[in-house]
């Protein structure tokens, strides 16, 4: 690796990201789920002391490894300092250590990883607690979401978002939760929570809520790395994971012409189609195909069906409207919401023009809920410009900048309103 004095604080970033989830699952195996908020302790002390000695002492050569033993070590520490009547904690360290394989090929035994990130998804999304909280659990504590992150995306406060995670945390200590996968009936009712948590991770990854990075396309390949997961083992082998699977790669395949050279922001009618990745498009293909299998019908997938006719139109001209429009009206009768009704407003626009977009927005219902949201008003500039009401469209994207929070969403906005204004 290069020497750079901020490679240590990058690559800890990287870790904390990447193997939150694995590492909590480690954890919970040893301190059990009640401990959880002690597990969450421990993790990001192992990761500031893999900032503070890395810094100094260079990155050792498995630094996976090397976090997860201080990690262990750390609960172990915490347990023994614990002043419990029943001396179970005791009991735990010494089990660990007589089986805990040693440090050299520590945390390398794929099935161990496999089941334990496994374990955790359904952990967070057990039916005692709430399904929203479940999703923003499973954010938190396996995908290594910040709370800004979190409320971010359910246009919630951090505060009110803080709470909820209290609120689940006791919740679930209380309930006695076990550290094991599900089977039978007790299976469904917690996988609907495991892949909401993995569609918003995959969503984070394609449409940064905010930073200087439009993708961050390390968490949409971990959405991706952790849906195949679950596809692997027989209690995750479902329509629905495969409609989402799809999604995710059908999306993902057009990720390097979603920006400029420059790292603009690039709408679909300028994207280069031929810089779309074919091989994730034709996996994406074979996982819809499999979601076809049985009479389920998702929100994945009408979201898929959607990204698949955008991957299968020969350029934007041949793109079949009226199919992704009867996708959207599909969508918004399985589960309507704001995002889902401006989306197909964008829809609506392509096939009847502005002017019948326009009306479509303004019949959004609950459309208030996105008058903070930079897009609702994007949207509105857009079609103001086609109708060539440029002091409108102005005063749309005036807005939309204001409250975009990505670099170069803000860009391409900053260029939108400059147009308007010229023209005006």
């Amino acid at each position: 690796m290069p020497d750079s004095p901020t490679q240590p604080a990058q690559l800890v970033e990287h870790f904390f990201r990447h193997e939150t989830g694995r590492l909590h699952g480690a954890l919970l195996r040893l301190l059990g789920v009640h401990n959880l908020a002690l597990a969450e302790d421990v993790a990001q002390e192992a990761m500031l002391r893999a900032l503070r000695t890395w810094s100094m002492g260079g990155v050792p050569p498995n630094p996976s490894a090397w976090i997860t033993q201080v990690a262990m070590n750390l609960a172990k520490d915490a347990l023994r300092h614990r002043k419990m009547a029943t001396g179970k904690e005791a009991a735990l360290i010494t089990h660990h250590e007589q089986t805990a394989p040693t440090p050299a090929g520590a945390w390398d035994t794929a099935q161990e990883i496999r089941d334990d990130a496994l374990r955790l998804m359904f952990v967070c999304c057990h039916p005692a607690v709430a399904p929203d909280a479940q999703v923003v659990l499973a954010l938190k504590v396996l995908c290594g979401f910040s709370t800004a992150e979190i409320a971010r995306a359910f246009l919630a406060t951090e505060s009110a978002i803080e709470k909820q995670l209290t609120r689940t945390k006791k919740r679930i200590a209380e309930a006695g939760i076990g550290f094991e996968i599900p089977e039978g009936a007790d299976l469904a009712a917690r996988l609907d929570g495991v892949l909401a948590a993995l569609y918003l991770l995959f969503n984070e990854g394609y449409k940064a809520s905010s930073g200087d990075r439009l993708l961050r396309e390390e968490l949409s390949n971990e959405a991706i790395r952790l849906t195949s997961l679950l596809l692997a083992h027989p209690v995750g082998r479902t329509p629905r994971a495969h409609a989402l699977l799809a999604l995710m790669l059908l999306t993902a395949a057009r990720f390097p012409s979603r920006l400029d050279e420059n790292g603009a922001l690039l709408r679909l009618l300028d994207q280069d189609r031929s810089k779309w990745d074919h091989a994730l498009i034709e996996r994406g293909l074979l996982h819809l195909v499999a979601a076809a299998e049985g009479t389920e019908l998702s929100e994945y997938h009408l979201q898929a069906g959607i990204a698949a006719t955008h991957c299968t139109a020969l350029d934007y001209a041949s793109t079949d409207w009226a199919r992704i429009l009867r996708h959207y009206d599909e969508l918004n009768r399985l589960k309507p919401s704001p995002i889902v009704a401006l989306n197909r407003a964008v829809v609506v626009a392509h096939l009847h023009g502005p002017q019948a977009g326009l009306e479509a927005i303004a019949e959004i219902p609950q459309r208030d809920r996105l008058d903070s949201h930079y897009l609702l008003h994007a949207v509105t500039g857009e079609m103001h410009w086609r109708l060539k009401d440029e002091r409108a469209a102005a005063g749309c994207f005036r807005r939309a900048l204001a409250l975009a929070h990505v670099g170069p969403e803000q860009v391409y906005l900053a260029r939108m309103l400059e147009r308007s204004e010229q023209a005006g």
